[in-house]
Formats: structure tokens, C-alpha cells, sequence
């Protein structure tokens, strides 16, 4: 459209990746250094990151075209896959045909032809371009597949592309054993205000026929400041000024029409809100969309899920309302017990008090055998002693006497009264 006009081999601000207009700025060249390094290293897994629109696309493609033919390249654009589309992806990529065979033997093929590929002593790479929108699973089957090795290196080199949010998907903990892989790291920062103006004063050099036409610092400086150094944002303002300096047939670019420019863009929400090099939203679903099958197979899963957290649950209410019980009951014990104790203290107290008011003193024992009155008075008048009778005492007269007595009386000779109650 404008290229005539302006003596433009082609446009010079299309949004196409194109290797042949990527400018060298300091961190594309450190970007494109750690890319080479990590992969004729053989690091094992490789990640750069970058925010919409710095240029990632384009760095790849740059570090792509300067391979040799001894590397295989194998690469994965859409990331809104499962693990298992994500293997068969890349498979096709290598030439390979998953055939809707198992997993297992996806892997085993995919094995083959990695020992192959080294044994010819070719470098198989994997680029997935847009990580971040990669599920955990799925990164999780990545790190499985660069467990496939030898004794000595690594059988298939991986190179992770994303957005600033792909670091914090890494950081997650379950994600520990792939973080620790990652031996080489690298993030795009936007460019400056010099590297904007040399960025959009090179892309116009390249596209020229003659003399390059040039854009002065004022417009590169605006360029700069509207678009926060995001390359992709310079070329949708710069392509739009070629086009406005064209229909009004402007040769030169001033600052009043950058300022014409940046106005009707922001007017018809060609460039949005104001763009944040570090964003660290992803800009999709943190899962990838399913399809009815998987839908359905998640949906009994999560079924299962909540069937086995009410059965938790209820255990859970079960043994709390047992161990309520269980302490009510040893706290009953207790007080049984202290209960018990007192009783046994007030019993010990009663029975040692009433032993000691029921306690009376022993009578002497009394003489045996015993002594017989009437024998001893007449024993005492025979030797002239005065006599002492007894006192009369009837009822004890009249009581029959035992058997022992009437022995003793008479083998002694004792002379005794003929009881009438004896015969």
C-alpha cells in the first residue's frame, strides 16, 4: 500500500515473525547466547521468557535457522493440550505416528527413535512456543520425557517459550524436580528508549530500496513512550504512520503526526490499556479446555473426590464424638474414684471411734482350782482357828454341782451335803 511511496521493498512493521528483521539489541543477543549455550551443552531444559509481544517468536525462529542438519527439531506452537496430545504432538512433528496406540507404546516408539538419532549423532530439540498455557500435568509429563537418557547426556533437549507467568506456574511445589532441571534461564526486558529508536530505524533500513528514510528522535522518543518498549506495540504505531503519513502523502515524519497517530489508535482501541512488560497474568484458562469424554471422566472423578471427603468427614464427626465420650467417661471414673476414697476415709474414722468408746479393761484371771468355803472353815476349826462361816447364800445352794466338783470331793474326802437334786 505505502511501500511505493516510501521506496519499501515490503512492509517493515508487519506483526509476522520474521528472522530477517530482528534487531540485535543487548538482551536478544544475551537471549539468543543463553539459547546456543544451553543447547550445544546439552543442559537438558532451557527457558525463556518474555512479556506479549517482546519478540520471543522471533528469537526462536533466528536460533532455529542458525542450527546445523545434525539437529532434529521437533515444535509445539498450541499448548492447550493433555499430556498425551502433547506427546503425539511432538511425535508428529518428528515424522512419527502415534496411530492411536497406548501411551506405552507412544513412549517406546518415541524412545527408539531418540537412541537412533544419537547413534547417528544427531541432537534431537523440543521447542514448545506459549508454555505458560501448558496444565501441571502436562509440564509434569515434560520432565518425564527428559528423563529418557544415557549414561552420559541427555537424549532430547527442551526449550520452554512463555510469558512472565510461566516462572510463577515453575515456582508452584509441585513442580519442584522440573525447576531444578532448568539449568539455563533467561527473561526479555522490553527495550529502551534508544534501542526503540534504533529498533524502528533498523526494520526501515532492511525494507528499503534506496535510501533508507528515517525516523527522527522525537517520534521514536513518543513511539517510546506510548508503547513502554514492547516491539510488537512499535510496529503496530510505527506501521500506522506509515499509513497516515501516506494518505496525506507526508515524505517525512514529524511529531505532530505521531501525535495524530497515537490519538486515533488509543481513540479506536487499536492499543488498549497501557501495556505492562511484566504482567504475570495469564492471559487463558489455568486448564486447558476439555472435551466431552475428559469432561466427563473429570466429572466423575470430582464426584468420587466428594463422596470420599463426606465419607472423611464423616468419620471425622464419628471418632470426635467418641473421643468426647471417651473423655466424659474417664471423667466420671475420676470422680467415682475420689468418690470412693472419701467414703473409705469416713468408714476408717466411724469404726476407730467406735472401738475405742466400746473398749473395756480384761478381769483377772481367777485361781484354779477354786477354794471350797465349808472345807476351809473346818479345815481352820481343827487347828483351832476361829471359825468364819459363810454367809448363807440360797440360790447358789441349791445349784446342782458339776461332775468335776463331786470327783474332787470325793477323792479328798471332803464331806458334802446330799443335795436332793444330786440323787
Amino acid at each position: 500500500m505505502y511501500e511505493r511511496f516510501y521506496r519499501l521493498r515490503e512492509r517493515p512493521f508487519a506483526l509476522t515473525p520474521d528472522p530477517d528483521y530482528l534487531y540485535p539489541s543487548r538482551v536478544h543477543k544475551e537471549a539468543l547466547s543463553y539459547l546456543r549455550y544451553g543447547i550445544e551443552s546439552l543442559a537438558g531444559f532451557v527457558v525463556v521468557t518474555g512479556a506479549i509481544g517482546s519478540g520471543k517468536t522471533t528469537l526462536l525462529q533466528t536460533m532455529m535457522r542458525g542450527l546445523d542438519n545434525r539437529t532434529t527439531v521437533a515444535r509445539v506452537m498450541n499448548t492447550l493440550l493433555d499430556p498425551r496430545e502433547l506427546i503425539e504432538s511432538a511425535m508428529i512433528d518428528l515424522g512419527l505416528e502415534p496411530d492411536g496406540r497406548s501411551k506405552p507404546a507412544m513412549l517406546k516408539d518415541f524412545g527408539e527413535f531418540l537412541v537412533n538419532e544419537r547413534a547417528a549423532g544427531r541432537l534431537v530439540l523440543l521447542v514448545i512456543d506459549e508454555a505458560q498455557n501448558l496444565s501441571l500435568p502436562a509440564l509434569e509429563e515434560i520432565r518425564m520425557l527428559s528423563n529418557l537418557e544415557t549414561e552420559k547426556s541427555k537424549l532430547l533437549q527442551i526449550v520452554l517459550v512463555g510469558q512472565p507467568d510461566l516462572r510463577d506456574k515453575l515456582d508452584r511445589p509441585e513442580l519442584e524436580q522440573l525447576r531444578q532441571r532448568i539449568t539455563v534461564s533467561y527473561h526479555l526486558d522490553a527495550l529502551d528508549a534508544e534501542e526503540t529508536s534504533h529498533y524502528i530505524n533498523h526494520r526501515l533500513a532492511r525494507a528499503s530500496i534506496g535510501a533508507p528514510m528515517v525516523f527522527p528522535r522525537e517520534v521514536t522518543d513518543r513511539i517510546h513512550a506510548r508503547s513502554g518498549g514492547v516491539p510488537r506495540l512499535v510496529n503496530v504505531i510505527a506501521d500506522a504512520t506509515l499509513v497516515f503519513g501516506y494518505g496525506e502523502e507526508r515524505t517525512e515524519i514529524d511529531q505532530a503526526l505521531i501525535e495524530e497517530v497515537i490519538e486515533d489508535l488509543d481513540a479506536t482501541g487499536v492499543l488498549g490499556p497501557r501495556s505492562n512488560p511484566n504482567r504475570h497474568e495469564s492471559v487463558v484458562p489455568p486448564t486447558p479446555a476439555m472435551d466431552a469424554p475428559v469432561r466427563q471422566e473429570a466429572s466423575v472423578a470430582n464426584a468420587a473426590a466428594r463422596a470420599r471427603t463426606a465419607e472423611d468427614e464423616k468419620l471425622r464427626r464419628e471418632l470426635a464424638d467418641l473421643e468426647r465420650e471417651l473423655r466424659k467417661r474417664e471423667h466420671d471414673m475420676v470422680l467415682r474414684e475420689r468418690e470412693l476414697a472419701e467414703q473409705r476415709r469416713v468408714l476408717a474414722d466411724q469404726f476407730r471411734l467406735l472401738k475405742t468408746q466400746t473398749q473395756s479393761p480384761v478381769p483377772a484371771a481367777a485361781a484354779w482350782p477354786p477354794v471350797d468355803a465349808a472345807a476351809a472353815g473346818r479345815t481352820a476349826a481343827a487347828h483351832g482357828a476361829p471359825q468364819v462361816h459363810a454367809p448363807a447364800f440360797a440360790p447358789y445352794a441349791k445349784r446342782r454341782l458339776s461332775m468335776w466338783r463331786r470327783v474332787k470331793n470325793s477323792l479328798l474326802g471332803t464331806p458334802e451335803r446330799v443335795l436332793e437334786d444330786s440323787l
